[in-house]
């Protein structure tokens, strides 16, 4: 049996460009996870988050405030915990996070994370290293298979990139569509976002979603991608072909006071 998730990741700045083009482009990802970098994190953040996920049928997985990240997911998928986590302060530099879903389809379970790296490269390859590491502590905690998919704001070669690129696959190269390019969204010429999974995961298709081109330069600075994978069809000999064990029960996130935040 083949289960297609469609995994996406859309830096929407916060939602101050033309909305009615950013619900277009939402509504055409069809996504069953979206990670969402440059969440509202200011007045009403909470309602503008809801508002951003049901554009495309979503709802509000996980994420903080301070951080700006998020993960929506969709009614194709089973929600079985979320939480966001702060990362390394480098002070004075904006505040970091990485927020994590755990979702399952068909009996498999996947562990998404999404994450916005800084613009300073020490505060953003420290920041790959602990976000890769939060979404591989989630995933063994609930026998899910990690995905991590954000802003990187550097490109495949750099360093934080290689980081990531050398504990999880980048999707896109695998199977691609398109040329790739994310950034800016008018003109776009550099690919600084991206989706990683676990090797072994069946990527079908990576590259950016197809919207329309007047859309996707009105709803954001970022053109949004999307990855379509298969979980139930990991490479041969690989160990994700084993089910999902029975550890990973539902949960909302850790209680007041730790170090995990679930948000509403």
């Amino acid at each position: 049996m083949t289960v297609v998730l469609r995994i996406a990741s859309y830096n929407v700045r916060s939602m101050k460009d033309d909305l009615a083009a950013l619900e277009r482009v939402v509504s055409a990802l069809d996504a069953d996870v979206l990670c969402v970098q440059e969440a509202p994190r200011f007045l009403l953040w909470r309602r503008k988050r809801r508002r951003l996920a049901a554009f495309g049928g979503l709802t509000v997985a996980c994420g903080r405030r301070r951080g700006g990240v998020a993960v929506l997911t969709g009614p194709r998928v089973r929600l079985l915990h979320g939480e966001g986590r702060l990362l390394e302060s480098f002070f004075p530099l904006e505040r970091r996070a990485v927020a994590v879903a755990v979702v399952e389809a068909e009996g498999r379970r996947l562990a998404v994370g999404s994450i916005h790296l800084d613009l300073d490269e020490k505060a953003r390859r420290r920041h790959a290293a602990e976000a890769v590491a939060v979404v591989q502590e989630v995933a063994d905690r609930f026998d899910a298979l990690p995905v991590l998919a954000g802003d990187i704001n550097e490109q495949s070669g750099q360093p934080s990139w290689d980081h990531l690129a050398e504990r999880l696959t980048d999707c896109y190269p695998v199977s691609p569509r398109g040329n790739g390019f994310t950034f800016p969204a008018k003109g776009p010429h550099k690919r600084i976002d991206a989706i990683f999974a676990m090797e072994g995961l069946s990527v079908l298709s990576c590259g950016v979603v197809d919207a329309a081109p007047a859309d996707l330069a009105a709803a954001t600075d970022h053109l949004p991608v999307v990855a379509e994978l298969d979980p139930l069809r990991p490479e041969a000999g690989d160990a994700t072909s084993s089910g999902p064990g029975e550890k990973g029960r539902a949960d909302t996130g850790a209680g007041e006071g730790g170090p995990a935040d679930r948000t509403p």
